[in-house]
């Protein structure tokens, strides 16, 4: 077993990986850049050594660097978490050529699964259902259409490198697809340096359902059940929750057991999601893999009771998965937000800052993965996720309950969050019967929805003099607010909670 392991990344996920390593009797490295000298996961490591400036390019992505203090701290493996360089084949490369481990998959994983195009054409031969379409980059652009024609409109033009949208664009008529199809190679060129695409069927109102995998270097493979991850904004994804509540145990089945043949097409070891789209007819299509732990895994592990981090150490030191496919079953529901440093009432976009006040929820059920204090200046380097907010409870409906209860606890001041968002989808119809897709914020949300109530003078002052008081009285002063509002008390904890009171 490893005696001490290097964290190549930042923030929550770097705390979440320390925090299992410590329980397992292993010392931690922490790295950080000149932008993250006061961040938390510095001073929870063992020992903490700044690799270079604010930009990723000159700290966090520094593999030589990251190489380098591997052998200075005598660090025998890397564990990447996700985003920077978890993903990144030369790097898995590079700590093998110097005797080093990547806790994660080998680097021929990583670049069969990494292209869209190869990946595809790796799972076809295991028979795991493809979206309609073609598995080759385009080189013809009349050619092109003319599959487009045969696969019928609207088709989606994706780009074979990267993710979060870039190079991806909806073609609703043949008179469109030359234009589009530039633009998409324009944008992936510009975006990830490559400018293959292809084309497939585009698929109009998908849930995201991805499966986790656990495999080990014996050859065995397990799938670790179902996330619902269909709640996106700019196909990023900001609701999680597990197990889905539209999958029959019969199609849970023939999913998992899909996802695992995934892992078998690339030859894959340590934990790993196949990503897939579940059509209106419940049919689902292989979207891709992530060879990663993923920013949602909690969910499963409230649900199935493994610990992710603690079975991907273990089996990059060589040994065999704890578990077996028959011994892992679902116990309740789990449900994750994302809580990002954007305002959901402006589009989303970035909302950067001093945290004034963080005060987390606490209570049986709850989890909380975060990286913040309060007085905490938000970096504009990197990606702007603070925290998320897990719950767990024995069925669906208790989750959400306590998901709401958890947010109505949860005090960020300084900066607009997702938390209010989080809130507005816990309480929608679609969301609570379970009868939602990928297109859920464009939809129901217009960011209307988080506005200010239209209240009059008076009625403002008053609920400024009550939160005021529901302040000094340490929040127990509902009857007060009640009192002091009157008919307008339906917008006393938009306000309340709006002011982090």
């Amino acid at each position: 077993m490893f005696k001490k392991i290097l964290i190549a990344n930042r923030g929550e996920i770097a705390i979440r990986v320390m925090r299992t390593c410590k329980e397992m009797g292993i010392k931690t490295v922490a790295i950080y850049s000149e932008a993250d000298v006061q961040a938390l996961h510095v001073r929870y490591a063992d020992e903490a050594y700044c690799v270079g400036g604010a930009a990723s390019s000159d700290s966090y992505l520094r593999m030589d660097r990251i190489i380098e203090l591997c052998k200075q701290t005598g660090a025998e493996a890397v564990h990447p978490g996700y985003g920077f360089l978890s993903e990144n084949a030369g790097f898995a490369r590079a700590l093998k050529a110097e005797g080093l481990v990547l806790i994660g998959p080998s680097a021929e994983s990583m670049e069969v699964m990494g292209s869209k195009i190869a990946s595809k054409q790796a799972v076809k031969a295991f028979g795991v259902p493809l979206v309609p379409g073609i598995d080759e980059a385009i080189k013809n652009a009349e050619d092109a259409l003319q599959v487009a024609i045969e696969v019928g409109f609207p088709v989606l033009v994706k780009a074979s490198a990267g993710g979060g949208g870039k190079g991806m664009r909806v073609v609703e008529r043949k008179e469109d697809f030359i234009s589009s199809l530039q633009m998409a190679q324009n944008e992936a060129r510009n975006a990830f340096g490559d400018d293959s695409v292809f084309i497939e069927k585009y698929v109009g109102s998908p849930r995201h359902i991805e499966i986790q995998l656990m495999a080990d270097n014996f050859g065995n493979a397990c799938y670790l059940f179902e996330r619902e991850c269909s709640i996106q904004r700019r196909h990023q994804k900001l609701v999680e929750e597990a197990p889905s509540a539209v999958l029959t145990p019969e199609l849970r089945r023939a999913m998992g057991e899909a996802a695992v043949n995934v892992a078998k097409a690339c030859n894959y070891s340590g934990a790993g999601t196949v990503e897939f789209l579940l059509s209106e007819s419940m049919e689902f299509y292989f979207l891709e893999m992530n060879t990663r732990l993923q920013v949602e895994h909690p969910v499963t592990e409230l649900i199935t009771g493994v610990d992710l981090v603690k079975e991907q150490i273990l089996v990059a030191a060589g040994q065999k998965l704890s578990f077996t496919q028959e011994e892992l079953k679902i116990n309740g529901h789990a449900i994750e937000l994302r809580i990002c440093a954007e305002d959901p009432v402006n589009q989303f976009l970035p909302n950067v800052g001093t945290v004034e006040t963080y005060k987390v929820p606490q209570g049986p059920g709850i989890r909380v993965d975060d990286c913040m204090e309060s007085g905490m200046e938000i970096p504009i380097y990197y990606d702007n996720m603070l925290a998320k907010l897990i719950v767990w409870a024995p069925t669906r409906l208790e989750a959400i309950a306590k998901m709401r209860r958890a947010i109505s606890e949860y005090v960020i001041t300084g900066i607009e969050t997702t938390l209010m968002f989080g809130d507005f989808v816990m309480q929608h119809p679609a969301f609570i019967e379970g009868k939602f897709d990928t297109h859920f914020i464009q939809h129901y949300f217009t960011g209307t929805e988080l506005e200010a109530p239209e209240l009059l003078l008076e009625d403002q002052g008053l609920l400024a003099m009550a939160a005021v008081q529901f302040f000094q009285q340490g929040g127990k002063s509902d009857a007060v607010v009640s009192e002091a509002v009157g008919s307008n008390h339906g917008h006393t904890d938009w306000y309340l909670q709006r002011k982090g009171y």
